[in-house]
C-alpha cells in the first residue's frame, strides 16, 4: 500500500467494496421488496417505520467496526501487528457488548413503545413494526460483527474476500425472503428472521477467516478480546464519524416519518401512502449513495496506512483519485434515476398511478445534487482515516443534522407560499437537495484547508501525530 500504483489500488479495493456496501444495504431493499410485493402499502409503511431503527443498528456496527478498522490500518502503517490484532480483538468484543445491549432494550416494553412512537408507527403497522424489529434485535449480534469486522479483510489485503463474505449473506437473506415471506407467508416475521439467518452465514465467514484462515496479516486471539481502555477510546474516536453519518440519517428519519404523517393526512395519499412512496425514495436513495461510501471506505486503509508511514504526497493522490472516483459513480447512477424511474419505483411493488407519479417526481428531487455527493463523502471521511476524529465528525453532521432537520421543519411552512403548485407533503423532499449543496460547500472548505497542511507535512514544516 506503501509503494504500488495509487490508481490501480484504488481500483482494486473500490470495486469489492462498493459491491459488498450494495450487497450489504440490499438488506433493507430485499425486506421492502418482498414486503411491498406479499403485504402491497402495508408492508412498505412497515418496513418505513422500521428503517430509522434498523439505520441506529447499523450506525452501531459502524461505530466498532470502521473505529477499529481505521485505528488496524493506522498500527499496520506503522508496522506495529500486535496492536492492529489488539484492534480486532477489541472490536469483536465491543460488537458482543454492544448486541447485548441492543437486544435488551428492544424488548423492554417502554423501550419499543417508545422508539416505535418516534420513528411513525401508526396503529396499522404498530405490530407489525415491532415484531420485525424485536427479531432483527436478537440477530443483531451477527450484523454487529459481520459487518464490523469485514472491514479488516479488506485492510489485510483482501478485498474479494471481504466481498465474498458480504455476497453469502445477501444471496441467503433473499433466498429466505422468498421462502418464508412468499412461500410459507409468514409475513413481516419471516423477513425478519431471512435477515437474521443471511447475517449469521455472513458473520460466520467473517470469524473464519480470522481464526481458520493461514497467513494473514492479522488473527483473532482470545487474549487480544479483553478490552484495553486506550484501544476501545481510540475505536470509538475513530468510529465517532461513521456513527454520526448513521445515526444522523436515523434521527432524518424519525422525523421525516412524523412530519409524513403528518403532512400525508392532509393530502390525497394519506398517512399510509405518503409512508409507503417516500420510503421508497429513501430506499432508492440510500442504494444511491451505497456505492460513494464504498469508495470511502475503500480508500480508508490507504488513506490510513500512507498517513501513518507519512507518505503525504500518495495520502493527496489518494484523496482526489477517490473524490474523482466517487463523483463519477455518482454521475453514473444519477443519470440510471432519470432515464428509468418508473421501473424503479415499479420494481417495489407500488401500482397505484397517482402514488407512482408522485413517488417518481419526488425521487428526482431529492437526488438533483447526487452527481457532488461523492465529494462529500470521501472529504468527510479522510479526516477519520487520517485521524482527525472530530473534523470528520462536524462534517459527516452538516448534511444530515445541521441543515436537512432544519429545512425539514422550516420548508413545509414555507414553500406553499412561495410556490402554491407545491404542498407542505412536496416540501420535505426538496429539503434533501438544499441541504446537500450546503453540506457539499462546507466540505469543499476544509478539503482545501487540508491539502495546504499535507503540503507543509510534505515540506516539514509541520510534524504529524497521532
Amino acid at each position: 500500500m506503501g509503494t504500488a500504483s495509487i490508481p490501480r489500488l484504488i481500483v482494486e479495493f473500490a470495486i469489492p467494496s462498493i459491491l459488498g456496501m450494495l450487497v450489504n444495504g440490499a438488506y433493507n431493499v430485499i425486506d421492502s421488496v418482498f414486503l411491498g410485493q406479499a403485504m402491497g402499502e402495508i408492508g412498505l409503511a412497515t418496513a418505513t417505520v422500521a428503517m430509522p431503527i434498523m439505520t441506529v443498528f447499523m450506525a452501531i456496527a459502524m461505530l466498532v467496526g470502521n473505529g477499529g478498522n481505521a485505528l488496524a490500518a493506522l498500527r499496520m502503517g506503522e508496522g506495529n501487528r500486535e496492536e492492529a490484532e489488539r484492534s480486532l480483538g477489541n472490536t469483536v468484543c465491543l460488537a458482543i457488548v454492544f448486541a447485548v445491549i441492543v437486544a435488551v432494550v428492544a424488548h423492554i416494553p417502554a423501550c419499543i413503545d417508545m422508539l416505535l412512537s418516534v420513528s411513525g408507527a401508526t396503529p396499522e403497522d404498530w405490530e407489525y413494526a415491532q415484531a420485525f424489529i424485536q427479531i432483527i434485535s436478537l440477530g443483531f449480534v451477527f450484523q454487529c460483527i459481520g459487518m464490523g469486522v469485514n472491514n479488516f479483510i479488506r485492510t489485510s489485503g483482501a478485498p474479494n474476500r471481504a466481498l465474498g463474505t458480504m455476497v453469502i449473506g445477501a444471496v441467503s437473506c433473499t433466498v429466505f425472503n422468498f421462502l418464508f415471506v412468499m412461500v410459507l407467508g409468514w409475513g413481516v416475521q419471516g423477513s425478519a428472521l431471512a435477515t437474521v439467518c443471511g447475517q449469521a452465514l455472513s458473520c460466520a465467514t467473517v470469524l473464519w477467516y480470522f481464526t481458520v484462515t493461514k497467513n494473514v496479516p492479522m488473527k483473532l486471539h482470545a487474549r487480544f478480546l479483553r478490552l484495553h481502555a486506550r484501544t476501545v477510546r481510540l475505536i470509538l474516536s475513530l468510529g465517532l464519524a461513521s456513527f454520526a453519518v448513521q445515526a444522523g440519517m436515523a434521527v432524518v428519519n424519525f422525523v421525516l416519518n412524523n412530519l409524513l404523517n403528518m403532512y400525508g393526512a392532509e393530502s390525497a395519499l394519506g398517512a399510509e401512502g405518503a409512508l409507503a412512496s417516500i420510503g421508497v425514495v429513501q430506499r432508492v436513495a440510500m442504494f444511491t449513495v451505497l456505492p460513494l461510501i464504498g469508495v470511502s471506505i475503500a480508500i480508508q486503509p490507504l488513506l490510513g496506512f500512507n498517513y501513518g508511514a507519512h507518505l503525504f504526497g500518495r495520502v493527496k493522490k489518494t484523496l482526489w483519485c477517490g473524490s474523482l472516483g466517487a463523483t463519477g459513480i455518482a454521475v453514473v447512477l444519477w443519470s440510471l434515476v432519470h432515464l428509468f424511474p418508473n421501473q424503479i419505483v415499479g420494481f417495489f411493488g407500488i401500482t397505484s398511478d397517482s402514488l407512482r407519479d408522485f413517488t417518481v417526481f419526488a425521487l428526482k428531487v431529492q437526488l438533483f445534487m447526487l452527481p457532488l455527493v461523492g465529494f462529500q463523502i470521501v472529504g468527510s471521511n479522510y479526516f477519520q482515516a487520517t485521524g482527525q476524529p472530530l473534523k470528520s465528525v462536524f462534517l459527516s453532521l452538516t448534511r444530515q443534522i445541521l441543515f436537512l432537520i432544519p429545512l425539514l421543519l422550516v420548508l413545509p411552512m414555507l414553500l406553499p407560499g412561495w410556490f402554491p403548485q407545491f404542498t407542505s407533503l412536496d416540501a420535505l423532499y426538496f429539503a434533501t437537495p438544499a441541504a446537500d449543496f450546503l453540506a457539499i460547500f462546507t466540505t469543499a472548505v476544509f478539503v482545501v484547508v487540508e491539502v495546504g497542511r499535507l503540503r507543509k507535512l510534505e515540506q516539514g514544516e509541520l510534524k504529524a501525530r497521532f
